[in-house]
C-alpha cells in the first residue's frame, strides 16, 4: 500500500499543484474585471416606441437594441436570429469602419484595426460566440481585442492578457487543454479519482502506522 500511495501521489502531485495554483488565482481575481468590465463605457439609455416598427413578426423571442444609435429589432425564429430596421427590412452587416466606430463609442479603448471572422477555431478567444464577428485590435498595454457581432454591432467579448492567463489556468484546472470548456473529459475524471485514492490510502497508512507504533511501544 505504501508503494501504491507513493507512486500515485507522484503522478497526481503536479495536477494537484495546478488545481491549487489556478484555484488561488481565481479566488483573488475579479471575474468581471477579467471579462473586460473596466473597458466598457456606461450604457446609454434611449427612448423609443415599438410602434415605429412597420412590420409584424412570428418569433419565439424578440428584443430591441441600438446599432450606432439606430434601433434594431432582433428576432429569434425557429431556425436562427434575424435583424430588422424600423421599416421591417433585413439589415446588412456593419462595415469595418463602423466596427471601429462602435468600439470607440462603447469602450474606453483606442481601436486600431477591424478584422472579420467567419470561421470558428478550437480554443479561440471568441469561442461560443455567433459568427460572423469583427475582431477589433486596440493600442492598450494589455493587448485587448474587442469582438463585435457583425450584424447587431454588440460587444460580445473583450479579451486581454489578463483573460488569456485566466483562460490558460482554467484549461489546466479542468484538464481540457485545447477547447478549455469540457468539464466532463476523461483526464479530469481519472485524476479526480486518483486524488481520492491517494487521500484515502494516506489516511489508511497513517492509521496502520499509528497502530504499529503503539503496539511497538507496548511491547517495549
Amino acid at each position: 500500500m505504501r508503494k501504491i500511495h507513493k507512486y500515485i501521489s507522484l503522478l497526481v502531485s503536479l495536477q494537484l499543484l495546478a488545481w491549487t495554483v489556478s484555484g488561488t488565482y481565481f479566488a483573488f481575481k475579479n471575474i468581471d474585471s477579467i471579462r473586460g468590465a473596466p473597458y466598457r463605457q456606461a450604457v446609454e439609455f434611449h427612448s423609443f416606441e415599438l410602434s415605429e416598427f412597420n412590420s409584424s413578426y412570428l418569433a419565439k423571442d424578440m428584443r430591441l437594441i441600438f446599432r450606432l444609435d439606430a434601433p434594431v429589432l432582433v428576432v429569434q425564429d425557429e431556425e436562427a436570429l434575424a435583424y430588422y430596421d424600423t421599416n421591417g427590412m433585413p439589415l446588412i452587416e456593419i462595415t469595418r469602419q463602423q466596427a471601429i466606430e462602435i468600439v470607440s463609442k462603447k469602450t474606453n479603448l483606442k481601436p486600431v484595426e477591424a478584422i472579420r471572422i467567419d470561421k470558428n477555431h478550437r480554443g479561440s478567444e471568441y469561442r461560443g460566440r455567433d459568427l460572423p464577428l469583427y475582431k477589433v485590435t486596440t493600442t492598450s498595454s494589455d493587448k485587448v481585442n474587442v469582438y463585435l457581432n457583425a450584424m447587431s454591432g454588440e460587444v460580445v467579448a473583450i479579451r486581454s492578457d489578463s483573460w488569456r492567463m485566466w483562460d490558460f489556468l482554467w484549461g489546466l484546472h479542468i484538464m481540457d487543454y485545447v477547447d478549455r470548456d469540457d468539464f466532463h473529459n476523461i483526464w479530469l475524471k481519472i485524476f479526480s479519482a486518483l486524488a481520492i485514492v491517494t487521500s484515502l490510502s494516506g489516511v489508511i497508512l497513517f492509521v496502520i502506522s499509528s497502530a504499529w507504533w503503539r503496539r511497538g511501544r507496548t511491547r517495549g
